[in-house]
């Protein structure tokens, strides 16, 4: 018999906050987080606007010698899983150490570092070079860190999918525990790619919406004046759990993880399948490792980040894959990005921990300046107001350039 898993802990930080509690109320009230950039001057950019982390200080989570041998995705994971820790109240002994392990990811990672260490060698030759650029840029490093920090001796993985990260992170860390290799994991993702080249570079691609003079309005997910995504920073960490082992603990259950789900468009490196087939995949495979019916689903944290082409594919797929209960309405669909910016690897354990958010405060968040619907879009998408709803069952959708899918499902716990 295959174990069960639980969530006992969530860390969040993003553009709208730097807690759980302050993300969730922001969000519940449409607050958004993006602003002009201020990490890097923005003239000759094209963007020049961000949802950047604010008011964060790494010093609060790690001493300033070994701060400056990280990366700020590494300082992010760090701090996500500090609340994360303290909110599950898992103790790791060295009776339990090597039954814990970690398994947090990065679409980018040290982006911040690479280009300040290239800098520092075309002025000065590789001499000027670091002897931490390695160890503080790579994407395993957030994995390693907190590993180091708190003495997991478990499963210790570092998943790089680009946009699906985080939310493949969550389900390989399920997997494990429910397998028996672990008896906790400490799961998500981090990002922190506001730096000229991250900017510029998605820029180039005209992947980013150019609303530099209204930045608060600038993502508009399933509104048919939606003309890009924009950049967001931060993390998402749960604490995931085998049931057994956090009730000997008495730990306080979330809610439960059943079901997650994968696929591969094997279409285009950054366009989605024709009718979103890649991610209707994604999430029936979410639903049939759940042992249940797409009926039983009230709430989707969708991936739509306000590109013209993803958005509606995404919907397509919804609509196909819930039929009448998506299309009259009951079934209830928001982006958060519209406030928190595309956090890309860290958007899924960002949006997993909101997922949950909704399932314990019975509150679908909003899909912020929506409005205007894109007559390809049917479906309700709460649009700019968040809606009260009891939600048993939710489903979170993570999607990636190269075409990789990733769909978690959460219930409530009782």
């Amino acid at each position: 018999m295959q174990r069960r898993v639980v969530v006992t802990g969530i860390g969040l930080m993003c553009g709208v906050g730097n807690t759980t509690p302050e993300v969730w109320k922001n969000l519940l009230a449409g607050k958004s987080g993006m602003a002009p950039i201020t990490g890097f001057d923005t003239t000759g950019f094209s963007v020049t606007f961000a949802a950047e982390v604010k008011n964060f200080d790494p010093l609060d989570f790690v001493d300033k010698k070994e701060s400056r041998k990280m990366a700020r995705f590494i300082h992010f994971a760090l701090a996500a899983t500090h609340e994360a820790m303290e909110m599950s109240d898992l103790k790791i002994t060295d009776a339990n150490a090597d039954r814990v392990g970690v398994h947090i990811g990065s679409g980018i990672g040290g982006f911040d570092i690479i280009e300040r260490e290239h800098s520092a060698m075309l002025a000065g030759g590789p001499r000027k070079i670091s002897p931490f650029f390695i160890p503080a840029a790579i994407i395993n490093l957030a994995a390693g860190q907190v590993s180091i920090r708190y003495g997991a001796k478990g499963p210790n993985e570092a998943t790089a999918t680009a946009c699906t990260t985080s939310a493949h992170s969550i389900g390989d860390a399920y997997h494990i525990i429910k397998r028996g290799d672990a008896d906790a994991m400490i799961a998500g993702g981090s990002e922190a790619a506001i730096t000229p080249m991250g900017v510029g570079g998605f820029a180039a691609m005209r992947a980013l919406s150019t609303r530099n003079d209204d930045p608060e309005h600038a993502c508009r997910p399933f509104d048919k004046d939606r003309d890009g995504f924009v950049c967001g920073e931060g993390a998402g960490i749960l604490i995931l759990e085998d049931l057994e082992f956090a009730q000997a603990r008495g730990a306080k259950i979330l809610a439960e993880i059943i079901g997650y789900g994968m696929s591969a468009d094997a279409y285009h490196i950054t366009s989605m399948a024709p009718e979103g087939e890649g991610c209707h995949r994604a999430m029936a495979h979410a639903i049939k490792s759940a042992g249940i019916q797409p009926t039983d689903i009230q709430y989707v944290n969708a991936h739509a980040t306000s590109t013209p082409v993803g958005d509606v594919l995404e919907s397509a797929a919804m609509e196909k894959l819930f039929g009448e209960h998506a299309t009259s309405g009951k079934l209830l669909i928001s982006s958060t990005k519209s406030m928190t910016g595309h956090l890309l690897g860290g958007a899924g354990g960002l949006e997993a921990g909101i997922t949950i958010m909704a399932i314990l405060d019975e509150k679908a968040p909003p899909t912020t300046n929506l409005e205007n619907l894109d007559p390809d879009c049917h479906l309700n998408y709460v649009p700019n107001k968040a809606q009260d709803l009891h939600i048993d069952i939710a489903l979170s959708n993570s999607f990636g350039f190269g075409g990789t899918n990733g769909s978690l499902i959460f219930r409530r716990w009782s």
